[in-house]
C-alpha cells in the first residue's frame, strides 16, 4: 500500500513515515496542495492522509476539479463537527483528529482502501449485470413481473413523471433505474436521494444546492441534486417521508421548473426527469393530511408497483441463481447451486423483507454452509432461515417474566432492522413506531443504532 501524507509539519510527516514504514507500507510526503497535486498528478497512491490546514489553502481544495482518485482520510488538530460534516460531504472516507496514535492510522487506512476497493467491486458487478439493459435487469419471468416489464416498456421512452409503489425491499429502485436506461435520457446521469434518509434541515440543501455562507460549514458553493441531474433523471426515494415545508418547495419546482439554491437569488433552470418512490399508501396520506394532495398528482402521473416477492414465489429459483453468481464473486467463494429441496424451502417463506430479505439469506448460507459441500440442501438453508414468528417463545425458568420479554422484544426488533437492512426510518414505520422513540428503543435493548 502506498500513502501520500500532506502535511505542513515536518516532524509529523516523519513520525508517520516511521510507524507507516514499520508495517510495510510505502510513503509520499507532501508539504502542501501544490506539491500535493504534482504528487497526484504521476499516480500510483492508494490512499491520501490529508491535513485540514496548510499553507496555501483548505485541504479539502484537493477535491476540486480534477480531484482524487485515491481515498482520503482528512485529519485535524483544530476540527469542529463542521470540519467533519465538510470533509464526509466532499468525498473523505474518513476523519482523523490529531494527536493520534499511529495503530489508529493504520486501520483507518486499511479501512478506507478496503471500502474503496469493495466500492469498485461493486460499481464493476452491477455494470456486469446489466445494470444498463434497463428493465431486462429485473429477474423474473412471473406474470407480475412481465407485466411490470411491459408497462415500464411503455412508460420509459416518455417524460412523464412515474409513482412507484411497494414494499421495502422489492426492487423500486431497480425499476427506477429500469426507466431511466431504457428512455431518450440513457446517456445523461441517474441521481438518487432517499428523502427518510436526510435530517429535515438538509434537505433543501441536498435538493437545491447551496451558496458560500448559507449556513455554517457552507464554505463553497455546493450543486444540488436537481442541477447534478441535469439533462436525466432524478430518483426521490421514499418521498412519503418528505417533511411537509419542503413538499410545499418541490412542488413549486414541478410547476415552474425553477429553483434557488439555499442562501442564493437567483432562480435556476434544469431538464430534469423527476421518478419518486414510496412504500407507503399516499392517497391515505394526502387523506390524514400527511402529504399535499397537489404534490401527489403531480408525481403520480404514472403509477407503477412492484410486485412482493410472496406474489411472484415461482421466481425465486431465477432470483437465487442470479444472486449466487453475483455474492459468491463479491466474497470470494465458489458459486454453490441450490438443489431444488432447498429452493423448494426458500419458495415456501413469505420473506416480508421481499428481494432485499433474500439477497441477505443467500449471501449469509453461501458463507457459513459447511466447505465440504457440493451444493446447498434444505438443512442448510433451514438452519439459516429466520425464526418462525408461529412457533412462539420457549419458557426459561430460570429468568423473570420482563427479562424474557425483554429477550423476545430484542430479537424481533434485531429481525425488523435485518429486514430493511439497518434502515432505520423504515424499520420503525414497519414496526408502526415514531422514529424518535425507535431510537430510544434501540438504545434500550442494546441495538446498534445506525441511524
Amino acid at each position: 500500500m502506498r500513502v501520500l501524507i500532506v502535511d505542513d509539519e515536518r516532524a509529523i510527516r516523519s513520525a508517520l513515515r516511521t510507524a507507516l514504514g514499520m508495517e510495510g507500507i510505502e510513503v509520499e510526503e507532501a508539504g502542501n496542495l501544490d506539491e500535493a497535486r504534482r504528487r497526484l498528478s504521476e499516480g500510483g497512491q492508494d490512499v491520501v492522509l490529508l491535513d485540514l490546514r496548510l499553507p496555501d489553502g483548505d485541504g479539502l481544495s484537493l477535491f476540486d476539479p480534477p480531484g482524487v482518485d485515491a481515498p482520503v482520510v482528512v485529519m485535524s488538530g483544530h476540527g469542529t463537527m463542521d470540519d467533519v460534516v465538510r470533509a464526509l460531504r466532499r468525498g473523505a472516507r474518513d476523519y482523523l483528529e490529531k494527536p493520534v496514535g499511529p495503530d489508529r492510522v493504520v486501520v483507518t487506512l486499511r479501512n478506507a482502501v478496503e471500502l474503496s476497493r469493495l466500492h469498485r467491486e461493486n460499481e464493476a458487478l452491477q455494470e456486469a449485470l446489466g445494470r444498463a439493459e434497463g428493465s431486462r435487469a429485473i429477474i423474473g419471468r412471473s406474470p407480475a413481473i412481465e407485466s411490470l416489464r411491459r408497462q415500464m416498456e411503455r412508460v420509459a421512452a416518455s417524460e412523464g413523471r412515474v409513482l412507484i409503489t411497494g414494499e421495502n425491499g422489492s426492487g423500486k429502485e431497480l425499476v427506477a433505474r429500469g426507466l431511466h436506461d431504457g428512455s431518450p435520457r440513457a446517456s445523461g446521469p441517474f441521481v438518487s436521494l432517499n428523502c427518510g434518509a436526510v435530517p429535515s434541515e438538509l434537505i433543501e440543501a441536498e435538493l437545491f444546492g447551496h451558496e458560500r455562507g448559507a449556513f455554517t460549514g457552507a464554505d463553497r458553493r455546493r450543486e444540488g441534486r436537481f442541477e447534478q441531474a441535469h439533462e436525466g433523471t432524478l430518483f426521490l426515494d421514499e418521498v412519503g417521508d418528505m417533511p411537509a415545508s419542503m413538499q410545499v418547495k418541490l412542488l413549486r419546482v414541478l410547476q415552474t421548473g425553477q429553483f434557488e439554491r439555499v442562501g442564493g437569488r437567483d432562480a435556476l433552470r434544469v431538464d430534469v426527469r423527476v421518478l419518486a418512490a414510496t412504500n407507503k399508501d399516499l392517497e391515505a396520506e394526502v387523506q390524514a393530511g400527511r402529504f399535499r394532495e397537489d404534490l401527489y398528482y403531480r408525481l403520480a402521473v404514472v403509477p407503477l408497483e412492484v410486485p412482493p416477492l410472496r406474489a411472484r414465489r415461482e421466481d425465486v429459483p431465477l432470483l437465487v441463481e442470479h444472486l449466487v453468481e453475483e455474492l459468491a464473486a463479491r466474497n470470494h467463494l465458489e458459486p454453490k447451486p441450490f438443489d431444488e429441496e432447498a429452493l423448494a424451502v426458500l419458495s415456501r417463506h413469505d420473506f416480508p423483507g421481499n428481494v432485499r430479505e433474500l439477497r441477505n439469506l443467500v449471501e449469509r448460507i453461501l458463507i457459513l454452509a459447511p466447505p465440504e459441500a457440493a451444493c446447498i440442501e434444505a438443512e442448510h438453508v433451514e438452519a439459516m432461515m429466520p425464526r418462525r414468528r408461529g412457533s412462539g417463545p420457549v419458557w426459561d425458568a430460570q429468568q423473570s417474566l420482563s427479562a424474557q420479554l425483554l429477550e423476545i422484544e430484542r430479537a424481533l426488533v434485531r429481525e425488523a432492522l435485518a429486514a430493511h437492512e439497518g434502515h432505520v426510518p423504515s424499520t420503525a414505520r414497519a414496526l408502526g413506531i415514531e422514529r424518535s422513540n425507535f431510537h430510544k428503543k434501540l438504545k434500550a435493548l442494546g441495538l446498534k443504532d445506525q441511524g
